[in-house]
């Protein structure tokens, strides 16, 4: 096997034009367990933790750029802002690996039980890639994960990074499993409410192919704020019969499977009790502000 070790972006960029086969590694936290367990064996690798362009997250003119190589760890210590990838971020392993893992190895994966993706998903973010020959180019969230552990992702790209509308209102990330970390997650869930523009996303991981938005539980959710009054009063509650009527909306976008975590029926019920739990959290926390 052949490990690449690019100094910068554009020297990657290059050596993936040469290599395409050449699998990209930052944190390995994924790619060495199907090493160690041979279920995949490349003919090289590519060390990308030392691009310094991967390694930055910033504000960009009311967005938000996360770099592909952000670990993390770092996440936690410098994002606090972004409460639900704070999050999901606390939940994924150990120290050790939130030391070294990174939503772009998440992204790279593209497994529907992938704890950063639900965020993005409810984030609406976008994935950008770039390549030495065709340059960058920018996918939506759903458009870039195709399947179970399949994206679009072309073999001479880099994922760069993801970049979301920086919006204003609260939000959080809850996941079911054995314990709350170092477990892949029966059933996540991420909710986010937009005041500015009065959209509520939820974002679901582990009960699909791929990740799944509550479409449905949205616009009902939407509905009834409105209808409530509750956009601009934020000390306007929602009865319990419309929140058990969203969880109830949020299980319905489920599409799990019966495996070894977990069966289809649990899981279902596991998406309406983290839909009912998120929205009311969230009408909690917009009183309390």
């Amino acid at each position: 096997m052949d490990v690449l070790t690019p100094r910068t972006l554009e020297e990657a960029l290059e050596m993936k034009a040469e290599r395409p086969e050449a699998v990209p590694i930052a944190g390995g936290t994924d790619l060495m367990v199907e090493l160690n367990f041979d279920r995949k064996r490349p003919e090289a690798m590519m060390d990308i933790c030392r691009l310094p362009e991967l390694r930055e997250w910033r504000h960009e003119n009311g967005n938000v750029f996360l770099g592909s190589g952000v670990t993390y760890a770092r996440i936690v210590r410098e994002m606090g802002e972004f409460v639900p990838l704070v999050q999901a971020s606390r939940t994924v392993g150990s120290p050790q690996i939130r030391n070294r893992g990174t939503v772009g190895g998440n992204l790279g994966t593209s497994s529907p039980a992938g704890d950063a993706l639900p965020v993005l998903a409810a984030y609406d973010a976008t994935v950008e890639l770039r390549s030495a020959a065709g340059g960058g180019r920018t996918l939506q969230w759903n458009e870039f994960l195709t399947g179970p552990k399949r994206n679009a992702m072309r073999p001479d790209e880099l994922i760069l990074g993801a970049r979301w509308k920086a919006g204003r209102g609260p939000g959080s990330f809850s996941k079911i499993g054995t314990r709350n970390a170092m477990v892949i997650a029966v059933a996540g869930l991420c909710l986010v409410m937009d005041d500015d523009v009065r959209t509520v996303r939820v974002a679901l991981g582990s009960v699909g192919p791929t990740i799944i938005r509550a479409t449905d539980a949205e616009t009902f959710a939407v509905e009834e704020l409105t209808q409530a009054g509750a956009w601009d009063d934020p000390n306007v509650t929602l009865s319990d019969d419309v929140v058990r009527a969203f969880g109830e909306r949020v299980a319905a976008a489920a599409r799990p499977i019966d495996d070894q975590r977990g069966t289809a029926a649990y899981r279902r019920h596991a998406c309406a009790v983290l839909g009912r739990r998120a929205l009311t959290w969230a009408l909690q926390e917009r009183r309390g502000r």
